[in-house]
């Protein structure tokens, strides 16, 4: 029983069924429809992008009996016999197995000779850098001053390699690599007139493992089918790919987010028994921090195949904005430096430490930040398990005395939260008025509302809680006259700081003597202290 490949069952016959590469169809169909046809053309592209496809339906709308026409009828003699490879005026000639000066010359023998039965004789060379020096020199003449029944197709997958001479003689053409969303869809189409079940995400990694090459992709899914049995699912392509289940790239993002280094380093090791590919776990790890960052930018963003916008929101709002962004650089870095590791899981697992440890407000930061102090003022033993007694932090606080718990000790306090990005902007907006049981009441100036949001409202109450040990929620109150934030006591220790450093500067001898002497000008905006 005879099989023919998808690759081949479903080469397209005409520009209507190309996949992709608009902007080369578009100057074929013109230049066929006008009759301004030139008589040798370029087509470049990596593998599989339909370099030789559009050179043999380009060739069949030159000699269709129909006329010249970009759309051939496919049911004539000379159409038939393209589509079979039979045709004697298409000359199809692999430049890599046909390398030699007197192989050249044998097939430019023959270039004066009318067609056979065709309207012009083509000459499709495949792999054309592959041609040795004396080979383009051959060529060359001919390539320049073809009869006029001649036309020349090309294709390369490396047109550095081409004399400058060969290509100033031809129309050049670069074709791109497909979308995997474009090669996605056409999987799909395919599957459904093949009556093969499938799950969409199964085509999505297909597709995505194509690397913009429909006949990789084609080649892929006779694989999966194969491998199936018969259909096309998402863990059957998993499996195929050597790639881990999509649920476990979801967990390693939500220990990242609870920023839990033990549990996020178990959870490495046990991929070991899947026996990973652990740049291409890194690799879906930054597809899906893509995702979630792009959720977190545009709220009505839809996902695809692989997330539904349910998830990536609920990761979104797990995640600050700029842990995502750290968290990205640092995959794909990782997965760059991957090669250098002792072994592949040592570069995953130090990869994803290395996410936890630069994190901003993370366990770097907390380790070097000051113990909060007790009302006495004195640090306690262990500002982790008593970061404030409970007479100091759980009695209401009245606005007029509320400096101190309000002020110093909360910035102290914000210090040592987990938090970073938004709910720590909204932390440090806040004053502390006291905690009764499981209630802490702050209060937030109006103009600073912006900052407090449902996601960023949680996040602080999980720092707090986390904090003093016990669960806790969060109600707030207008601002509270005569207390100060720690957003503005930072404020204010920066433009104290900035005033010392210009009052230095210019009672400096040499910027007195500057300005006796030639009438010289501080301009205060630009002295800044020194770092």
């Amino acid at each position: 029983m005879s099989y023919t490949a998808l690759a081949r069952k479903w080469r397209p016959k005409t520009f209507a069924e190309l996949i992709g590469q608009e902007h080369v169809r578009r100057a074929l169909v013109n230049a066929l429809g006008s009759g301004r046809v030139h008589h040798a053309f370029l087509f470049t592209g990596t593998r599989g992008v339909g370099k030789t496809t559009i050179a043999r339906i380009f060739a069949k709308c030159l000699n269709c009996e129909t006329g010249v026409t970009a759309e051939p009828c496919g049911v004539c003699a000379n159409c038939r016999e393209i589509d079979a490879g039979r045709f004697p005026d298409l000359i199809e000639v692999d430049a890599a197995s046909r390398t030699k000066v007197d192989d050249t010359r044998e097939l430019l023998d023959n270039v004066q000779y009318s067609p056979t039965r065709g309207r012009y004789k083509v000459y499709l060379v495949d792999e054309v850098h592959m041609l040795s020096s004396h080979s383009f020199n051959a060529l060359l003449k001919t390539l320049e001053e073809p009869p006029p029944h001649v036309k020349f197709l090309l294709a390369t997958t490396d047109p550095q390699k081409l004399p400058v001479t060969v290509l100033s003689r031809c129309l050049q053409f670069n074709l791109k690599r497909l979308p995997a969303a474009d090669i996605a869809a056409h999987l799909r189409s395919i599957l459904e007139r093949e009556n093969v079940p499938f799950e969409a995400a199964g085509v999505k990694l297909l597709a995505q493992a194509a690397d913009g090459s429909v006949r990789d992709a084609l080649s892929l899914l006779d694989q999966l089918i194969a491998f199936g049995g018969g259909k096309a699912g998402e863990a059957e392509a998993r499996a195929m790919l050597g790639t881990i289940s999509r649920d476990h790239v979801v967990r390693l993002v939500e220990l990242l987010a609870a920023a839990s280094s033990g549990d996020l380093v178990r959870c490495a090791q046990a991929l070991e028994e899947f026996a990973p590919d652990y740049a291409q776990v890194l690799d879906e790890l930054a597809g899906l921090l893509v995702r979630i960052a792009l959720k977190q930018t545009v709220p009505d963003y839809e996902g695809d195949e692989l997330y539904d916008p349910g998830l990536l929101e609920r990761l979104g709002a797990a995640l600050a904005p700029e842990d995502v962004q750290l968290y990205y650089q640092t995959a794909i870095v990782g997965r760059r430096d991957l090669p250098l590791a002792p072994d592949p899981r040592t570069g995953f697992e130090m990869t994803l430490l290395r996410m936890i440890a630069f994190r901003p407000g993370g366990e770097a930061a907390r380790t070097v930040a000051p113990a909060p102090t007790s009302a006495a003022g004195a640090a306690p033993e262990n500002s982790r398990a008593a970061p404030a007694t409970p007479a100091a932090v759980s009695a209401p606080v009245a606005p007029a005395s509320a400096a101190d718990a309000g002020g110093g000790e909360w910035a102290q306090i914000v210090t040592q939260l987990e938090l970073a990005g938004a709910a720590r902007q909204l932390a440090s907006h806040c004053v502390f008025l006291g905690r009764q049981g499981a209630v802490v009441r702050l209060a937030l100036d109006p103009r600073n509302q912006l900052v407090r949001t449902p996601a960023q409202e949680d996040k602080l109450a999980q720092a707090l809680s986390r904090y003093f040990g016990a669960a806790v929620r969060l109600e707030f109150q207008g601002a509270v006259a005569g207390v100060e934030t720690p957003a503005q006591a930072q404020r204010r220790a920066s433009e104290a700081e900035l005033a010392a450093a210009r009052r230095s500067f210019e009672s400096e001898p040499g910027v007195q003597g500057l300005r006796e002497r030639f009438g010289a000008t501080v301009l205060p905006d630009s002295v800044r202290p020194a770092k």
